[in-house]
């Protein structure tokens, strides 16, 4: 999202202009939206900003589904331990979930990112293979001295679902670039942990088409 805050009454009139189910004129509920529809990228951006912020505001969907606020440590995420474990991908479940700036995150006990990165065909943009493999040819390091230095191999990839721009229309004050993404990682905050989720994100642009 733009970083300038005097963008931000206008960024929620745009959510508030979108609600999940705006073609058949319903009102938007943030208590009506699985928290697994929007790890699985199955929601449209709007709707999981209003959902995200009504996590702990006047709806207090945190308190009524019952998660238990976590001190994770990191200070980028907002952790919740869940009354109950969820089905994510099909397959793997869990109990915590984490927010970030834009993303709601399933926390899986996985310690190897790259077994569901293969699945949902995320690389590792952070791959330290092609690093490994240039000082071990040049003759400077064994493997095995490499290997031994790594003390955290970082995993960090996407996969881009949505890229949508709306240009500004005729006599419009701005657009919109909405961007919906699956994401892969692992965090020294949790190790032996994998995050899985979704991010998206809404990018206003000027009537030139610029981002604001």
């Amino acid at each position: 999202m733009p970083s300038a805050m005097k963008y931000w009454p206008v960024l929620c009139a745009l959510l508030a202009a979108a609600p999940l189910h705006a073609a058949e004129d319903v009102d938007f509920d943030p208590n009506a939206i699985s928290e697994i529809d929007a790890i699985n990228c199955h929601i449209d951006a709007p709707t999981y900003n209003g959902f995200a912020m009504a996590i702990g505001g006047e709806d207090s969907i945190a308190e009524k589904r019952g998660w238990k606020k976590v001190e994770s440590g990191n200070v980028f995420m907002n952790e919740y331990e869940l009354r109950e474990p969820i089905l994510v991908t099909g397959t793997h479940s869990t109990r915590r979930i984490g927010f970030t700036a834009n993303a709601i995150i399933a926390i899986l006990d996985m310690p190897d990112p790259a077994v569901i990165a293969r699945e949902e065909e995320v690389e590792n943009a952070l791959d330290p293979e092609p690093l490994i493999a240039e000082l071990v040819a040049s003759g400077r390091a064994t493997r095995a001295q490499v290997e031994a230095e790594i003390k955290f191999r970082k995993f960090m990839g996407e996969r881009v679902i949505v890229d949508v721009v709306e240009q500004p229309e005729e006599g419009a004050s701005f657009g919109v670039h909405t961007k919906i993404t699956r994401t892969i990682s692992n965090v020294t905050t949790h190790p032996g942990k994998t995050l899985y989720g979704c991010s998206y994100s809404i990018e206003l642009l000027d009537k030139n088409g610029q981002p604001l």
